[in-house]
């Protein structure tokens, strides 16, 4: 088997190749390093990984590779509401258009797996239990984008779709944006937080699930193909302040405060089923504790090097 994984150097990609190598399949990862990132490095002795440094917008690149591959994962993004709205071009041509661009090059039998967000639902009012039919409203340009990409796709065809639930957990290429990974670094570094909204909920899963969902639906395909899945815990529909109450329950110093006045920006709010995807044979495993019991243990090391604080 050989896969190819665009943005393979990043949060979720540089967990997801260890454990594509590990099933022996060959791996060729397609990635800029924007954030100089070294996550890749221990693959580096692994003679079934192959790394190409370039932008995915660059059509150059997988002109004379693309049809030898038997599964392209897309995980290339401009991730997250603040990086879309701060550089929106960049959002529009990496986020929809490289993936529209893929998906012209590959051959119908190439496999695609393509991991959307579950904030393309859009909702605000915290009481819609979104299921894979709830419209899609996205409200951010994030949201946006990776929908437009998600139909294109669909119309195209051969392509399984997760919706992916907020990803909790440690990376080797970290990132503390993330709501679980921030509040619990939060909690480690400084000690409290103030909460905006605490009654707005999200859902969530951990990464080490989205990766073996990956490789799940690979070895699945035939099964679940065309179709769009949300991924996330069935028990972690949480609010902002039911999260930073379990934290608490880690690290038992940590204080959080609710905002009298002001807002967050990212107005989303809404509740999630999975039960497709457990229909389908999948169930994410890592609970909310352990995650955040081990993200206490990283930030217990992370936390202590000055150059992870700075860039933090």
């Amino acid at each position: 088997m050989k896969v190819l994984v665009t943005g393979g150097a990043g949060y979720i990609g540089s967990v997801l190749v260890g454990k594509l190598l590990d099933e022996s399949w060959e791996v060729h990862v397609v990635d800029n390093l924007m954030y100089k990132q070294t996550s890749l490095l221990a693959y580096a002795s692994r003679d079934n990984f192959y790394f190409y440094y370039g932008d995915v917008r660059d059509e150059r690149i997988f002109k004379p590779m693309i049809k030898k591959f038997d599964v392209i994962i897309p995980l290339a993004a401009l991730v997250g509401m603040p990086a879309c709205e701060r550089s929106p071009h960049d959002a529009w041509s990496i986020n929809r258009d490289a993936i529209i661009m893929l998906d012209r090059m590959r051959s119908k039998s190439q496999i695609m797996i393509f991991p959307n967000t579950n904030s393309g639902y859009g909702t605000t009012t915290g009481e819609i239990y979104c299921d894979e039919n709830t419209p899609l409203n996205p409200i951010s340009i994030y949201g946006r984008s990776k929908v437009e990409a998600e139909k294109s796709l669909l119309d195209s065809g051969n392509v399984v779709i997760l919706r992916l639930a907020t990803v909790f957990g440690y990376s080797p290429r970290m990132r503390l944006d993330l709501l679980v990974n921030d509040f619990t670094y939060r909690a480690m570094k400084d000690g409290y937080i103030i909460i905006y909204q605490p009654h707005f909920k999200r859902n969530y899963v951990h990464i080490s699930d989205v990766c073996d969902c990956f490789l799940y639906c690979i070895e699945n395909f035939d099964l679940m193909k065309n179709e769009v899945y949300n991924l996330g815990l069935d028990d972690a529909n949480l609010s902002k302040e039911e999260l930073a109450e379990l934290i608490k329950q880690h690290i038992p110093n940590f204080v959080y405060k609710i905002a009298e006045i002001g807002e967050d920006p990212d107005k989303r709010n809404y509740i999630v089923s999975n039960e497709k995807i457990k229909k389908a044979g999948f169930t994410a495993k890592v609970s909310i504790d352990d995650g955040i019991e081990e993200l206490r243990r990283v930030y217990s090391i992370l936390i202590r090097i000055d150059d992870f604080c700075r860039n933090a």
